[in-house]
């Protein structure tokens, strides 16, 4: 791999003091960008690798700045039943003069160019935690392969201070970007959602054959494999999909653990704060 110093990506946020995310507390580094499109995402702000702007209705007071500063006229106070900011998407340049001048964080970035060194040095605030608890550093997403470059460069430096990583991934990428990373990973949390093959191209968008396909090369790797499938009503939580997934992981190694992961009922709300139709609805 052709090293970068002190790469840049683009970042959803990152979150200390993660429990959920691998063993003992983690620091999460979501990365923004994601190759499927599932009509359930819970974090539809990390699909497009574009930094946007969205809008939270329920912390805005209507005081129309936003609207009186936007160089582009790409904002209007409107009333429903009660006022709210309309963003017009084709209009906005993403200036970020809205989101200064707001009082209550109404409007904010959904995402923000980060450097490696960035990122390290908030990761190095938490390494005693790390060392204390048994856990470390989780890229996820999005999903973190979408940016494999700036990924690598992230788990090397975190590998080189001795801090064990995780990546949690769709695994829809060129074999080569496994090869990447593959030498800095201790942990893959892999998102398994529906086996079906044609029902994964139609409810996100691509096929997963590369996906099982990858899966099958990081098995034999001697990586820490966690397998997780997000119940989603009526489309993933059936048992011929949990099934027919939990027979190809334990054909392929039984010691491979599995997790169900809830769905989180208050994902439409991000939806509406990028002003988006709720498909799953």
């Amino acid at each position: 791999m052709n090293r970068v110093v002190d790469a840049e990506g683009k970042i959803l946020k990152i979150k200390r003091f993660s429990v959920h995310d691998g063993p003992g507390i983690r620091t999460t580094v979501f990365l923004k960008g994601c190759p499927l499109n599932c009509i359930w995402c819970h974090t539809p702000e990390g699909i497009s690798p574009d930094i946007s702007i969205w809008y939270n209705e329920n912390l805005c007071i209507a005081c129309n700045q936003c609207v009186e500063i936007c160089p582009n006229n790409a904002l209007d106070l409107r009333m429903n039943s009660q006022p709210y900011i309309r963003i017009d998407r084709e209009k906005c340049e993403v200036s970020g003069e809205c989101i200064k001048i707001c009082p209550t964080n109404a409007l904010q970035f959904t995402g923000k160019i980060s450097k490696v060194s960035e990122i390290i040095d908030e990761i190095e605030k938490d390494i005693l935690f790390y060392q204390t608890s048994g856990g470390g550093v989780t890229l996820s997403g999005g999903e973190p392969l979408y940016q494999p470059d700036f990924s690598a460069e992230i788990l090397a430096a975190c590998k080189k201070r001795k801090i064990h990583t995780a990546i949690e991934t769709c695994l829809l990428c060129e074999r080569d970007v496994i090869d990447r990373i593959l030498d800095f990973i201790d942990l893959f949390i892999v998102d398994m959602k529906l086996f079906d093959q044609s029902k994964h191209q139609y409810f996100t968008g691509k096929s997963n054959t590369t996906i099982l396909e990858n899966f099958r090369y990081i098995s034999g790797s001697e990586k820490n494999i966690l397998v997780r499938i997000p119940l989603i009503p009526d489309f993933t939580d059936c048992d011929d999909n949990k099934n027919a997934i939990v027979n190809f992981i334990h054909e392929i190694d039984r010691k491979i653990t599995i997790e169900y992961i809830n769905y989180n009922p208050l994902t439409e709300n991000n939806y509406k704060k990028l002003g988006i139709p709720f498909l799953l609805k």
